[in-house]
């Protein structure tokens, strides 16, 4: 027979030759001779599976995106081994944040940081110097021509004519080459997970295509000659081109400059003249303005549009794709019939 004996520490057992006496006596100890054998045997398992045979997770990579568009990319390509939080966050507005001691925090802690650039965060570059961070910063943009902003449009503050309209995201496309610089720069910054990170991106691109397809086919149901938006702010302009929709709003790019009387009157005179059949808000915007258009030409509120943010999981627009299928559906719905 043998006895299990148990060392201080780490659970260590060895078998010791012992009588058959002092493991258990006949009758009176039967009882406590199963139950200590039960209680070493479990003692034994425990060591099996201990904290010492355990092997320690890989940190994940950490990535900061400025705001939850980009959030949403970051996590589609990066998956399981990228932490990814957005600066500004659902329904928060990139055009007028302003960042927080916790933001350069993040920045600073971040391996990864992804940027829209064309001018869109102007907040960022002070908050990058001040946190002292090391990180990669990849601007999503690079590659895409951007639009350019013609005289006669309505202009924002920092948004002359000539300048970039930072909305490329808007166009379907445009994201498919914000996605593969996303994908180069995780496979930078961490090469050991980079076969990940391009099977994720080439999933996502798949979906992707399957979206702009879906776009376009919605459109192609609209007559041409109804395919007319007024929304809020300026932030349409790769949609238009892209899929031939004509968008007109009473702010420039930005939601930094309120539009003047004028502006909204050149608004009201042409849903007139046009016979446009509805305006939309934006989740971004204030809706009086667009109330207050709707009411002095007659034109329905054709409902909410998502521009420049998703919102919550709980939302209607809580990523990126759900963005561009809402917002193509709810624009077909006002405008086909």
């Amino acid at each position: 027979m043998f006895q299990y004996l148990v060392s201080g520490g780490p659970l260590h057992f060895a078998l010791v030759p012992h009588s058959p006496s002092d493991i258990c006596e006949p009758q009176q100890k039967s009882c406590f001779c199963r139950f200590r054998l039960l209680f070493l045997l479990g003692l034994a398992t425990v060591s099996a599976i201990s904290p010492a045979s355990a092997q320690e997770k890989a940190a994940k990579l950490e990535v900061v995106a400025t705001f939850s568009i980009l959030g949403d990319l970051a996590r589609n390509v990066g998956g399981s081994h990228v932490d990814a939080t957005a600066l500004v966050g659902p329904n928060g507005d990139v055009h007028v944040y302003s960042p927080t001691p916790a933001d350069a925090e993040a920045i600073r802690n971040a391996r990864l940081v992804i940027v829209n650039g064309l001018g869109l965060e102007g907040w960022l570059p002070r908050l990058i110097e001040s946190s002292g961070s090391n990180a990669i910063t990849v601007v999503a943009t690079h590659g895409i021509v951007p639009r350019k902003i013609a005289a006669g449009e309505i202009l924002s503050r920092g948004h002359g004519a000539g300048a970039a309209d930072p909305h490329a995201w808007q166009s379907v496309p445009n994201v498919e080459i914000y996605v593969g610089n996303i994908r180069d720069a995780m496979v930078a910054a961490d090469p050991a997970n980079a076969t990940t990170y391009r099977a994720n991106a080439a999933a996502y691109l798949t979906k992707l295509e399957a979206l702009d397809h879906e776009v376009r086919e919605t459109v192609a149901r609209i007559p041409p000659d109804r395919r007319k938006v007024i929304s809020t702010h300026d932030a349409f302009g790769y949609f238009a081109a892209a899929y031939d929709v004509t968008f007109v709003a009473p702010e420039g790019v930005s939601t930094e400059t309120e539009p003047s009387a004028r502006d909204i009157a050149t608004i009201i005179a042409q849903i007139k003249k046009d016979r446009i059949p509805a305006v939309f808000l934006e989740n971004v915007s204030d809706p009086r303005i667009m109330r207050q258009i709707a009411s002095e030409t007659g034109a329905a509120i054709g409902g909410t549009l998502y521009s420049d943010s998703l919102t919550n999981e709980k939302g209607e627009a809580p990523t990126y794709i759900a963005m561009v299928r809402h917002n193509i559906s709810t624009i077909a719905s006002a405008l086909a019939n």
